[in-house]
């Protein structure tokens, strides 16, 4: 049996073998990845799956681009941390993936409450039965099925059932233009 086959299959099992917080210790962290045929990638971690030990890394461009690479799991021969990173970048690399999150900032408290209102208003008056759940009554829940969070545009919409959704998507979409 070939010796550099088994050493390259016992690195890779021990990396696959890890656990979730032994993974926990890489994140945030400024790595060297070595993949098969001796690739490496450098970059920030910001998650590695658990089921696939597949390794997220971002690298920030001098020129505010931003690029995303997944190391798949089986690939992985070494990982090694070069560096901690500091605020700004664990801040950074947070908001990368909360696209959500940093549109409902953009609305102050009040503004989002007209939204709200305004939307449950004109539902209502379509004969949409919607109701406000939760307990800071943020989301707008339409016939029991549906909810629409902050900041209550169509993308905001989840429903099980897609015809639902679909729909209400494209009454959401017809108010805001209507507006």
């Amino acid at each position: 049996m070939d010796t550099d086959a088994e050493t390259q299959e016992t690195t890779t099992t021990s990396w696959t073998d890890k656990t979730p917080p032994e993974w926990q210790a890489y994140v945030n962290k400024e790595v060297t990845v070595t993949a098969d045929e001796k690739n490496e990638y450098q970059g920030w971690v910001v998650t590695i799956d658990p089921v696939s030990a597949s390794v997220v890394i971002v690298t920030f461009d001098d020129d505010q681009k931003t690029s995303v690479r997944i190391v798949m799991g089986h690939a992985v021969q070494k990982v090694e941390i070069l560096k901690e990173s500091d605020e700004a970048t664990k801040e950074k690399l947070t908001s990368l993936f909360n696209l959500q999150e940093s549109s409902s900032t953009t609305y102050n408290k009040e503004d989002l409450e007209t939204k709200k209102l305004n939307l449950k208003t004109w539902l209502q008056q379509n004969n949409i039965p919607v109701t406000e759940q939760g307990e800071t009554t943020r989301t707008l829940c339409v016939a029991g099925v549906l909810t629409i969070d902050p900041p209550y545009g169509p993308e905001n919409c989840s429903s099980a059932n897609e015809i639902i959704l679909s729909r209400v998507q494209g009454l959401i979409q017809g108010y805001i233009t209507s507006q």
